[in-house]
Parts: structure tokens; sequence; C-alpha cells
């Protein structure tokens, strides 16, 4: 295997991102590495293409951060070609909105496995540092904020999950992979000569020893008990909580994270913007949304009143109609008319009768 350097390294550094995550970025690492060359011009492109994603968008009075793919330290071609984002570019776009008088909120939109350790914890304690003020830094999961995402997003203001999202993975993780075998194949065998007791230790061509994985473990402990410690302090609880309901490296979806208190609301991206002041639908959209919520509310107050058996008027009864069955404003009209009986029916309306309290018998067992 050519590049096994690369590939060591990139395993033994310490990461707080989904296992899952990990493995495919190894796999395009290693096919990387065994191709003609390492780095290309589309990786370069990629570079690019993540810089211009660390400036932050306005919508409105609320500015929108991008925090998506592989988080890292700094931007680099390895972590461009996940899509990643960097913590030094999500830095400089918050203290840009904030400086911004005509910014009002900041929303992290967050769509991240997580990512390397290095950079996490800083990034997190300035977020802290910067909470609390006259512009909410909101977290938004959309649709997920795992493990070193996490724990940025639990340094904001407030965390809001869109009704999809998941979030979790609290855990830190190294690998170490020997490769003894694989080079000894190929009729390779590295002798390492080094000054300093430990300099080499936990190399790729040699099984791991006691004292490298009790030292790789301590540096790994560190790490998880300083990610804990963060999450505690900004969520508001104890250390103990977090470990016991925090799901320690599991992740999961809205409900669950509302009910063990890592997130504070379920909501949609747009929605998190218009609450707080933004534009984000053109004006037909938003008036077909609210005539249908109009519907639906229409709707359930029909159904509760004939749960109940209580009075209903023609106008809440034509309302509740057309939400419940979808019926036109004159078909509405003239069915309740007919059930209520204001004016004289057609010979034939008795059928129409039949169904309608066909629908109206179904309506007080419906759940809406």
């Amino acid at each position: 295997m050519k590049f096994e350097h690369v590939l060591t390294a990139f395993l033994a550094e310490p990461w707080a991102i989904q296992r899952e995550k990990l493995g495919v970025l190894a796999d395009i690492l290693v096919a990387r590495s065994e191709g003609d060359k390492l780095f290309s011009t589309e990786f370069a492109a990629a570079v690019s293409d993540a810089r211009a994603k660390e400036i932050a968008e306005f919508d409105g009075k609320v500015a929108v951060i991008p925090v998506y793919g592989v988080l890292a330290n700094k931007m680099d071609a390895f972590s461009a070609m996940s899509g990643g984002t960097s913590y030094a570019g999500i830095r400089r776009s918050l203290h840009s909105a904030l400086a911004n008088e005509d910014v009002k909120a900041v929303v992290l939109d967050i769509d991240s496995p997580g990512g390397s350790v290095p950079g996490t914890e800083e990034l997190a304690t300035e977020i802290r540092r910067l909470r609390g003020g006259d512009k909410p830094i909101i977290a938004q999961v959309n649709a997920l904020a795992a493990s070193a995402a996490y724990w940025v997003a639990s340094s904001a203001d407030e965390i809001v999950v869109t009704p999809s999202g998941r979030a979790g993975s609290i855990g830190v993780y190294t690998a170490h992979d020997d490769v003894s075998a694989a080079l000894e194949k190929r009729g390779i065998k590295r002798t390492y000569i080094s000054a300093g007791k430990h300099k080499v230790e936990g190399n790729e061509t040699e099984p791991l020893g006691k004292d490298a994985l009790a030292h790789i473990q301590e540096g790994v402990n560190r790490s998880y008990n300083r990610f804990v410690a963060a999450v505690a302090e900004g969520r508001g609880t104890t250390v103990g909580k977090v470990e016991d309901g925090f799901g320690q490296g599991r992740v999961f979806f809205a409900e669950a994270l509302i009910d063990r208190g890592m997130v504070d609301r379920v909501a949609t991206l747009e929605e998190t913007l218009e609450r707080f002041g933004a534009d984000t639908q053109p004006t037909y959209v938003r008036r077909v949304k609210a005539q249908n919520q109009a519907k639906a509310e229409s709707a359930e107050a029909l159904v509760a009143k004939l749960r109940e058996g209580a009075p209903i008027t023609k106008r809440e009864f034509e309302n509740g109609l057309k939400g419940l069955a979808g019926l036109s404003n004159s078909e509405a009209e003239r069915a309740a008319r007919l059930y209520l009986k204001d004016g004289q029916g057609d010979p034939d309306d008795g059928a129409v009768i039949a169904a309608l309290e066909r629908v109206l018998v179904q309506a007080k067992t419906f759940k809406i």
C-alpha cells in the first residue's frame, strides 16, 4: 500500500466524529493513495469551494453560518474533499456577523458528522463567551449534529433540531493500523532509528504495545472528559447527567433529544429564521400555508365539538368541512345548509345528507 504514513497519521488523530463516517473517509484516502497521484486539481477546486462556504449568508436580519461536512481546525485538501468546514472559518464568520449592526441573530446551520478534536474546544469556548448577548446564537441541527458538531452546538444560546434531524454521538476515539504484514508481503522491512524512549512508539510497522496503548487511551480520555464537561456547561447540566443521559456515543432523533434535554425545540431552519425576523418564503407560498393551517384548525375545532356534542354554528360547520373533507366554499355552504336544515333541499338531497352523516360519524373518532 502506498502512502501508508498518510493513512497512519490520519487515523492516529483524535476524532470526535461518527465512526462510520471516519471509515468512509479512510477508504477514500486509501483509494487516493493507491492511485497515480495523491493530490489533483479537483482537490484544489474543493478547497476553493470550501473557502467560499465559510462566508456567512444573510437572510434579512439573520446571519446564517454553514457548518457542513467534516470539521477540522484549518481547511486542507483532505478536509475539503469531504465538503468540510474549518473551525477557523466558522469563528471568522461568527465574529463578522455579530459585528454587523444589521444582524439581530446568528444561526449556525449544522449538518455534520463531527470532525477532528483539535480546534473544537476552542471554538465551543468562544461561542459560550459570545452567547447571552443582544444577538442570540442559535444552533440549528439541519439535519445532523454528531460528535464535534454537537460539541459546538451545545455552546450556543439555543439548540433547535429539524423534525427529521439527529444529534449526539458524544465520544472520542482514534485508531492504530498494524501494516507490518502488508509491508512484509511487499518485501519491505522498516527500521526506525530514534532517540527518546517513546519517540516511535505506536508506529504502524509493529503491534501496539501496552504502554503505548495506555498513553493513547489517556489522550482519548482527556479529550472525552473535556467534551463532556463542555456539553454540561453549555447545556446547563452536570457531567453526570451528560454521561448518563446523553447517550455515550449514540445518536438520537428529535423527539428523544427533547426528552433527554439535549436540544431546546423542534423546528425547521425556515421556521427558526422566521422566528427572528427573516423573510424566507414567497408571498404565495406563505399565503397557501396560512390557508391550509386555518383549514386544519377549523377541522380540528369541528371534530372537537362533534365529540363533545356542543352546538355548532353554520360558519363553523362550513369551515370545518372545508378542512375535514376538502370541500369548496359552495360545497361546504350547501352541505351545511342541508345538514342544519337551513332552507329546503331537493328531493334527492337525502343521499347527500346520508353521506355527510357518515363523514361526521367518522370525524368523531378522527385524529388530526
